[in-house]
């Protein structure tokens, strides 16, 4: 009873809409969703905001230690914001928080995994599916693997968007940069919220280095990065290790167009199997098309200059966002 209540209310709250500052013709809400998580009910938070007139939609997934503000970067947000830049391109942008994360429900942490991340999505898209003709979904790192179980397991989506995450990692990279994750209970600003010790997040000081780099160290990018960042659990990390991998990849269920957008300074970027060849769009589509045998097409673009967090990338920004624009129309 007492879920039912809160649902009623914050579903209540969320009719409230709220003038996107960025463009006068689109309008955003926040909207929590009562999902079901594995065996437990839960609310997942995002951010709505449509342009007028929109029909198509993007459901958009960020990665760990990251909440729905990934998606809208407010430091230069006209460059860096790739919710700004869809809306503006008049297609709608549903930014959620992952469960146990951001505003979402928080439960124990081993309940959160990339399944039942996946489950809660699908959920998501489903009530968006009243709304609008057409649902993509997109995703950054363990953001991505959702969004691959999410469009393998339900095959409800017209379109996937997969960003940083390919199924080859550069390990002698992305293993020691893990040493900076410790439990959100030993941070000075998380320990407040009360979670287990399977939910973990970066050591203070370490984002840049483990995040940015080689991006240019701006202290404003940096700053808000420290002070915005988030949890990730510890089964988030074993389920997305082995959903995308080299074995029993969640992509080769994947019937939808596929777009990937990668940036070769990632861990996810190399001399194959040690990370992807993701030296052109041409050979990262190359080196992943193996992974997605049912994916009708699969399309790519390169960041270059920045680590695994580019949507803080100001100078391959424009490209990125109008590559991602100019599939979305195709799809």
């Amino acid at each position: 009873m007492r879920f039912r209540r809160l649902c009623a209310a914050v579903l209540l709250a969320a009719l409230v809409p709220v003038p996107a500052p960025a463009n006068a013709d689109t309008t955003c809400q926040d909207v929590y969703t009562p999902v079901q998580f594995g065996l437990v009910q839960q609310v997942m938070y995002g951010r709505l905001c449509v342009p007028q007139g929109a029909t198509t939609v993007q459901v958009l997934v960020p990665g760990g230690t990251y909440t729905s503000g990934y998606w809208d970067i407010p430091v230069d947000s006209d460059t860096r914001s790739v919710t700004r830049a869809m809306n503006a391109a008049g297609v709608a942008t549903m930014a959620v928080d992952r469960i146990g994360s951001g505003r979402s429900s928080k439960p124990l942490s081993v309940l959160v995994d990339v399944p039942s991340q996946a489950q809660a999505v699908h959920q998501v898209i489903g009530n968006l599916r009243e709304r609008f003709a057409k649902v993509l979904l997109g995703g950054h790192s363990i953001g991505s693997a959702v969004a691959m179980v999410e469009a393998g397991t339900y095959r409800d989506v017209d379109g996937l968007l997969i960003t940083g995450m390919t199924h080859q990692w550069d390990y002698v990279r992305a293993v020691p940069a893990l040493t900076n994750l410790i439990p959100a209970s030993l941070d000075p600003r998380l320990a407040l919220r009360g979670l287990d010790a399977g939910y973990l997040t970066t050591a203070p000081g370490t984002r840049y280095t483990m995040f940015h780099a080689p991006g240019p160290n701006i202290p404003a990018v940096i700053d808000l990065d420290e002070s915005t960042k988030d949890v990730v659990s510890t089964n988030e990390f074993v389920t997305t290790a082995l959903m995308s991998n080299l074995v029993l990849p969640a992509s080769a269920n994947i019937t939808a167009p596929v777009m990937m957008v990668q940036t070769s300074a990632d861990y996810f970027c190399g001399t194959p199997p040690l990370g992807a060849d993701c030296s052109s769009p041409e050979a990262l589509v190359a080196s992943e098309r193996p992974f997605y045998p049912q994916a009708p097409r699969l399309n790519a673009f390169v960041v270059n200059g920045y680590g695994h967090v580019f949507n803080f990338d100001a100078d391959d920004a424009a490209s990125y966002h109008a590559a991602v624009i100019a599939w979305q129309r195709g799809v």
